[in-house]
Order: C-alpha cells, then sequence, then structure tokens
C-alpha cells in the first residue's frame, strides 16, 4: 500500500439496511496507521487494523500500543459521525499484546445520542479474543476546534490591544 495515499474526504458505507452512510469525521486519517472502516452504522462503527513490521517496537513483532488506541479512537469518532467531534478523554485497557500480523477489530458503540457529549464504548479483538477494552468520552462542538482555539487567541489579542 503507497503510504501516501489520500483518502477520499467523504467515504460511503453500505449498512445492513442498503442505507448509504458517508464517514463525516477525521477524513483525512491515514488508514494503514489507523485501520479501515468495516462497518458504519447511526452510533456504531467497526474499524480492522491490519499490524504490519512499520508498527512493531521490538525483533519480536510486539506491535506499539499507540497504534491499538489509534484504531480503537478512530472507531469512537466514526461511531459519533460528527466533523466536529474531539476526544476529550478516555479509560482504555491493553488486555493482551498485539503483534505483527494480526488484524484488530475494533467495535464502537456510541451513546447519548442527543447530547453534545458522548460516550462511546469500544472493544478490540483478535479472532474474538478481546486485546482492547476503553469508555471514551468526546464532544461535538459548533466548529472546527483549531478554529475555536484561533478565535479565542484572537480575542485575547484584540483585549490586550486596547489596555
Amino acid at each position: 500500500m503507497d503510504t501516501n495515499e489520500e483518502i477520499n474526504p467523504v467515504e460511503n458505507f453500505i449498512t445492513d439496511d442498503d442505507e448509504s452512510i458517508n464517514l463525516k469525521t477525521h477524513t483525512k486519517i491515514k488508514k494503514y496507521l489507523s485501520g479501515d472502516i468495516v462497518s458504519l452504522k447511526e452510533n456504531y462503527a467497526q474499524v480492522k487494523l491490519s499490524c504490519t513490521r512499520e508498527m512493531a517496537v521490538d525483533e519480536m513483532g510486539l506491535v506499539h500500543g499507540g497504534f491499538t488506541f489509534s484504531a480503537a479512537d478512530f472507531a469512537a469518532m466514526a461511531a459519533v459521525n460528527d466533523p466536529y467531534v474531539v476526544l476529550i478523554g478516555t479509560v482504555s485497557k491493553f488486555l493482551a499484546p498485539v503483534k505483527v500480523g494480526d488484524i484488530v477489530i475494533f467495535e464502537a458503540y456510541a451513546k447519548f445520542e442527543d447530547a453534545r457529549k458522548r460516550e462511546v464504548d469500544v472493544v478490540g479483538s483478535i479472532n474474538d479474543i478481546k486485546v482492547f477494552e476503553g469508555k471514551f468520552d468526546a464532544v461535538i462542538l459548533p466548529e472546527h476546534v483549531l478554529k475555536l482555539k484561533l478565535k479565542k487567541v484572537r480575542k485575547t489579542k484584540n483585549k490586550n490591544n486596547h489596555k
């Protein structure tokens, strides 16, 4: 796979009900590092992480937990599927080692659909053996998080200039 591959900004996924759902968040994520979406439904996402040699931390092929976490985070954000969703906290457990050649399937279930703040349960498994579990807290912002920060900086600068 070409590591410079660009991801289509809006990917379509077919659900069991033959309804097309667009991925609205994390559209430029690198699939070879953070996984591919296998299934996307309202409040649900499934991501497949194929573990490669580039993810290994030693000669035995142990995969760095950061890749596992990244795929779990991607699944959580995709389950919420809002362009302005951001992770604000997590409690996670690495239950078993992941190695080069493993394929980890992450399933994410978002809760509290009517609220701005969302909790997402994520489980990662290899052949039905649970290797990761986590609770991800996310919030949906009114616009991109970096635009909000930029507005805050500008507001502070303007305030200081008028003193």
